[in-house]
């Protein structure tokens, strides 16, 4: 199956009987096993028949051998934390989400290393991979849009016996597949993109290796960060419809970038499909788009900009069919501080957006109407 046909069809065969097209959600917390021949099915924070179906899709839209869900993106992040052992070494992106750097610095209580590198400059990867345990890529970052090299960092990161994660969430597996390009594990926020509706949370973990699995299966059943059934029922509904919507959010996303990086109050537009993008070669060979978000800075006040928007709605999250507006600063890069946001690139004037399925003309218009009076730059 091609990947447009995975999204509809991957999954169990459906069972005979009522000839649903559509499988059911199976809500039950527990299972008799005397009506099962053979036994599959104990409790449901191990098994869960509408969970695995969720699983099978997003692993063969990586034409992966296993995937897990999880409960939230970060329930995802926590497996993987799981991995590690005190005295081990892990090497993450400098400019990551503050979910991932507030989860790394909990895991400095129980004597595991962490440092922070440019993963995106190719001449620093080979040394900042070094004697790592783990290597933490997020490409592209968020939110400054800064694409890592995954064949380089893999290649260098497996040279030095280190897993690598990455961290797709903003591309998500239609536009980026890092398991193609050498990693051990991609890491989901189920949901933004993927789920695509801004209703439901949720995370997962792709990945091949057989041993990876039976661990993370084992912690994920010990700990208990498994998403329920109707959670999994939404995000794989949504997923159905992620190939259409990523086409559409993508070109209004490169109409946006390309509006904003000619306009007087916009210095800068971080958006790897603009042909000044650092790595916008890296990105046009590792992807297939550029994606649906992008950042910007704004010579006025971002509070005034957010305040005057109609159809961009003022919240964090991404890759839904609502276009959102948040500054990074006030909102989900609060938690670190100033002068590390800023040794990162991340002003305080730094506007990202996510582009929903809104009228493209809408949208636009919209945001040029916002900045009119602001500040020149």
């Amino acid at each position: 199956m091609r990947l447009d046909t995975k999204l509809i069809h991957a999954g169990r065969p459906r069972e005979p009987g009522t000839g649903d097209v559509i499988p059911p959600v199976h809500l039950s917390a527990t299972y008799d096993r005397r009506l099962q021949d053979p036994p599959q099915y104990f409790y449901g924070r191990g098994e869960n028949p509408t969970r695995e179906d969720l699983e099978l899709c997003l692993a063969a839209l990586e034409n992966a051998a296993f995937a897990t869900a999880y409960a939230s993106g970060q329930a995802a992040a926590t497996a993987v934390v799981s991995l590690l052992s005190p005295g081990d070494r892990v090497v993450c992106s400098d400019n990551v989400y503050s979910g991932t750097r507030s989860l790394l610095e909990w895991i400095g209580k129980y004597g595991i290393a962490v440092e922070y590198a440019d993963l995106a400059a190719p001449a620093l990867v080979e040394r900042a991979v070094q004697g790592a345990d783990l290597v933490w890529v997020e490409s592209p970052t968020n939110p400054l849009m800064r694409i890592a090299d995954l064949d380089l960092v893999c290649r260098a990161a497996h040279t030095a016996g280190a897993t690598v994660v990455v961290d797709n969430t903003l591309a998500g597996p239609l536009l980026q597949q890092p398991l193609s390009w050498g990693a051990d594990i991609t890491l989901y926020s189920t949901t933004k993109s993927i789920s695509g509706h801004l209703d439901v949370i949720g995370g997962a973990l792709v990945y091949n290796r057989p041993e990876l699995h039976d661990h993370l299966l084992a912690h994920r059943t010990a700990t208990g960060g498994v998403p329920g059934a109707l959670d999994c029922f939404l995000i794989h509904r949504g997923l159905r419809t992620l190939s259409v919507r990523v086409e559409r959010q993508v070109r209004t996303a490169e109409a946006i970038a390309a509006t904003l990086s000619g306009h007087p109050s916009v210095p800068l537009v971080h958006y790897p499909g603009l042909p000044g993008h650092p790595q916008y070669d890296v990105a046009k060979r590792q992807m297939s788009g550029p994606g649906s978000v992008l950042s910007f800075e704004y010579a006025g006040d971002p509070v005034e900009l957010m305040a005057r928007l109609r159809f961009f709605g003022c919240a964090v999250s991404l890759g839904g069919v609502h276009s959102l507006i948040e500054c990074p600063a006030m909102m989900t890069q609060r938690p670190v501080p100033r002068e590390v946001r800023l040794r990162m690139g991340l002003s305080d004037r730094l506007i990202r957006l996510s582009v929903g399925l809104e009228d493209q003309r809408d949208l636009l218009e919209d945001l040029l109407e916002a900045m009119r009076g602001a500040d020149p730059p």
